[in-house]
């Protein structure tokens, strides 16, 4: 007999438990279908394994500026990887467990094998020649991504690896290519940097961090930069000769060749979503050119009752955005009209070092939908606790409307660049999502001193009376 479900996940990434454990809280009767383990990339070789490893370079770096504080360090401190590593897996085991845990007490039912959707939201779930059908009333697709390669690149997970393979990293290199200056690359690129690599960072396009605005990579650039991270923009990867220890890989720029030999390629040139993972056959679902399942703004395919979420549509890859699509698929089931998210105003965070977080249209976008801007920029070379924590590289930039008085108005974009800007995004965030105007956030008390007060600063300066610049 075929176990009918209120809602059917299938994939048990952020997008997809996230769903099922709100569904759940809602009342519905859910199962999650999921093929390897629960929390998907993001836990398991993502955003978790990622900043545990770029926490390690963190705290080098600590120690190497102790001597800045009076503290007196014996020798140059040296990094066991393999510490690192277990400490990473230890972080990873307790997330996973307390997840399962959480999903086993609102009564989720969990369904282990690659699930394949078909006609009348049935699901076959196979694993081990077995093959088990369940049905949903509803059904979530939150079968999530794969790290894109590119040819001539082949991944032998030895001297040309992905993210999935960089994060088992059990040796430092010598010499590291970056292949990607996006987000991913950029963090990899950073933690390299601090473990000790020469790092050479590879960008097809004409500068790093593309899509944040252009004072942030411009500021983020220089950072790296001084760090001693060669960058090259506005390259072609030609390939590489590889003799099993290292590789010449080969590059062009305006028709000139360059090669770097180099004992590590990592390829991050962002993730292939995995649009024809659940079968979909005889169903109404379409996959763009792209591999993303082709949703309306409320998430929903074609095919009646089907909703897909997270990295397989064409939204921010970001897993708290999954969350944010898991929770608002299961709003939608239950009749609730949510507001649909809107990928423009969604925060952003990037854990290199300086950091960089955003929420909000840059200051180039909101130009081209047609505003009249208003701009302010404080740098945190200024603010007293980036000078007690010793790190003042970055600033903080606010776009806000120009009313045509003169004086600005909604926030419409809030930029960051420095030291844990990845925490200080909370409030801008919600300025620019609540559209809330520079009088009334700047009409807020700011703590002092902290970090976060440069935000503040930053707007009242867009009220036309500022205190410190």
């Amino acid at each position: 007999m075929t176990e009918n479900y209120d809602l059917v996940v299938i994939g048990g990434g952020p997008a997809g438990y996230a769903a099922a454990l709100y569904g759940s809280a809602a009342g519905l009767k859910v199962a999650l279908v999921e093929e390897n383990k629960i929390g998907g990339t993001c836990l398991h070789v993502g955003c978790i394994p990622a900043k545990e490893l770029l926490e390690t370079a963190s705290v080098l770096r600590a120690v190497r500026q102790a001597q800045d504080f009076g503290i007196e360090t014996i020798k140059e401190p040296a990094i066991d990887l393999s510490i690192s590593q277990n400490r990473k897996q230890t972080v990873i085991d307790q997330l996973f467990t307390g997840l399962n845990s959480l999903l086993v007490g609102r009564e989720v039912t969990i369904y282990s094998g690659k699930g394949f959707l078909g006609p009348e939201r049935k699901i076959e779930i196979k694993k081990d020649n077995e093959t088990e059908t369940i049905q949903g009333k509803n059904v979530l697709l939150a079968t999530g991504s794969t790290p894109r390669t590119i040819e001539g690149f082949e991944i032998d997970g030895k001297i040309v690896v992905t993210s999935d393979e960089f994060l088992s990293l059990d040796q430092i290199p010598d010499r590291v290519a970056v292949i990607g200056g996006g987000a991913i690359g950029c963090e990899f690129a950073s933690l390299l940097n601090d473990l000790g690599s020469s790092v050479t960072l590879l960008e097809s396009l004409d500068e790093i961090l593309a899509g944040c605005d252009k004072d942030v990579s411009t500021s983020l650039r220089r950072s790296f930069s001084k760090k001693g991270i060669d960058i090259q923009t506005g390259v072609k990867v030609e390939g590489h000769e590889s003799d099993g220890q290292k590789t010449t890989l080969s590059w062009s720029k305006d028709g000139d060749v360059n090669q770097l030999e180099v004992d590590l390629v990592v390829v991050s040139v962002g993730r292939q979503p995995n649009g024809n993972s659940a079968g979909l056959q005889n169903t109404q679902i379409g996959i763009d050119e792209k591999g993303y399942i082709e949703v309306d703004e409320r998430l929903k395919t074609k095919e009646q009752g089907v909703w897909a979420a997270g990295d397989v549509i064409n939204t921010p890859q970001l897993a708290h955005v999954g969350f944010a699509e898991g929770i608002f698929a299961v709003k939608e089931i239950l009749g609730e009209c949510p507001v649909p998210i809107d990928p423009e105003t969604v925060p952003w965070c990037i854990y290199c070092d300086p950091e960089v977080a955003f929420a909000g249209l840059t200051e180039e976008k909101a130009k081209a939908a047609g505003y009249e801007v208003s701009v302010s920029k404080h740098r945190y070379s200024g603010n007293g606790r980036a000078m007690i924590i010793g790190e003042t590289e970055g600033l903080v930039k606010v776009i806000a409307e120009n009313k045509g008085d003169g004086k600005a108005g909604r926030i419409l974009g809030v930029h960051m660049v420095g030291p844990w800007v990845t925490e200080q995004l909370g409030q801008a965030y919600l300025a620019v999502n609540l559209e809330a105007t520079v009088d009334e956030v700047a009409n807020h008390i700011q703590a002092h001193p902290t970090l976060s007060e440069l935000f503040g600063e930053t707007v009242m300066s867009l009220t036309g009376r500022s205190l410190h610049g």
